[in-house]
């Protein structure tokens, strides 16, 4: 099996790779000057290692075995204690979130009517099921709009830079829907179904996440930087060349094609094949995400910052959809009495603000860091990094159902899709789908 891998992301990387393990001759064709995608890490001047993308893993069975089979275990960093508290703006403060539910009907958090419709849902009837109901929908007629505004919203902006009004349940979080129809309650469906599971861990790598990509890039021998690919050529025995750019000759035969590529990307190298499948993968709504990290003397913040970080929702009006503590959790990403944050600014319900100006970004960044934070005015910034993705995580919307449906038609063609607006924009989504699609290629020797 030869097997073409275009584009050199981490789940292109993780396709590759399971390819090669299962013998199948394998080619990745990466156009940019780097592989790893948008895991990137960065050493800046001063002693400052940041994340340019996704900050921390959950360590999913499918990453910890992919680490051990790199060979990089002693490299997994573990976050400090503090991490397991989250933090999320009510009325202009930065407030802890209960960590459990049962910690919920004693918290102050949320008010007495948020609670008392928490306790209903346990009663509350099932509704059939509704592909086009959204996460906002479903859980406000679950749990009430306190709910809404208060987690789901600063969970899904933060986290995903979606709107909860947008996002379809059963494609970003199917397991909702799931339990409601098994169970007839969430809350009684998370109560059988989770008990006594343990709560995935959460990782970095020394030096940055960059370091798992760059360890599959070490192992990945037949991997082309600066080579972009321009055509995907059929042929009649349904094997596929490519042509790539500056080259007149296309390459030899593939037996299948896999795109590890933004749905943008792949578009225009489907339009040729299939006109209807290039425009549904065009139009995954990708919104723009600015990543600001900042660093300030320890004195000159009076906040603990004894957490993973805090998210902020929609209806707090805030500068950053989230910030993470990044020192707190991670202390040796920051001198020794410093505290780096990490802010992101963007998302489908912040677009206009992750297109601002640096300088105009900085300000309103400073002016909420001192309003929630306690900075001090006219405390110097000891580290000021802008990083821009004018595209960045993509939306599981409406839009995202006829991107799908187009995808599955593409693999009766010798084509296979394992990006994230494919598999799910998680970590683990995607190196699930890497292996499944490897596995179908490239299925290995038979067990004795």
């Amino acid at each position: 099996m030869n097997v073409a891998v275009i584009g050199g992301g981490i789940t292109g990387l993780v396709t590759a790779w399971h390819l090669q393990q299962g013998g199948a001759t394998v080619r990745v064709f990466e156009a940019g000057e780097e592989a790893g995608g948008n895991m990137r890490s960065r050493e800046l001047p001063g002693g400052y290692v940041v994340e340019l993308g996704p900050n921390s893993l959950q360590l999913s069975p499918e990453l910890e075995q992919l680490i051990r089979e790199l060979g990089i275990e002693g490299q997994i960093q573990e976050p400090a204690a503090v991490s397991s508290r989250r933090y999320v703006v009510r009325d202009g403060r930065v407030r802890e979130l209960p960590g459990k539910p049962q910690q919920l009907l004693l918290s102050g958090f949320f008010s007495l009517g948020a609670k008392l419709s928490v306790l209903r849902e346990l009663r509350r009837p099932a509704q059939p099921p509704n592909p086009q109901e959204t996460l906002a929908d479903f859980v406000r007629r679950r749990f009430g709009q306190e709910i809404v505004d208060y987690a789901l919203n600063p969970f899904v902006s933060g986290i995903y830079a979606g709107d909860p009004a947008r996002l379809l349940v059963h494609k970003t979080f199917p397991l909702l829907p799931a339990l409601e129809q098994q169970h007839g309650s969430v809350l009684r469906g998370f109560a059988k179904t989770m008990k006594g599971a343990a709560r995935r861990r959460i990782i970095s790598l020394r030096g940055g996440l960059q370091t798992l990509t760059d360890a599959l890039v070490a192992r990945l021998p037949q991997l082309q930087l600066r080579t972009r690919v321009e055509a995907l050529l059929p042929e009649p025995d349904g094997r596929y060349r490519l042509r790539l750019a500056g080259q007149s000759a296309p390459t030899d035969l593939f037996d299948a094609v896999v795109l590890a590529l933004p749905a943008y990307a792949a578009a225009p190298l489907l339009q040729p094949l299939d006109a209807e499948a290039a425009e549904a993968l065009a139009a995954v709504h990708y919104p723009p995400m600015t990543a600001v990290h900042t660093a300030y003397d320890r004195a000159a913040i009076r906040h603990p910052l004894n957490g993973f970080g805090a998210l902020s929702p929609r209806v707090e009006q805030p500068v950053a959809a989230g910030t993470l503590w990044s020192s707190s959790l991670f202390p040796d990403r920051a001198p020794a009495g410093q505290v780096l944050l990490t802010s992101f600014v963007g998302g489908t319900q912040y677009e206009a603000l992750a297109r601002q100006p640096d300088e105009q970004l900085l300000q309103a960044l400073r002016a909420e860091q001192e309003r929630l934070y306690g900075l001090q005015p006219g405390a110097p910034a000891r580290l000021q990094h802008i990083f821009r993705w004018p595209r960045s995580i993509p939306q599981f919307d409406s839009g995202i159902l006829p991107a799908h449906a187009a995808a599955d038609r593409l693999e009766d063609r010798g084509i296979w899709t394992v990006a994230n607006w494919r598999a799910g924009v998680g970590i683990p989504d995607c190196l699930r789908r890497a292996a499944e699609v490897a596995k179908k290629l490239a299925p290995g020797p038979e067990p004795n």
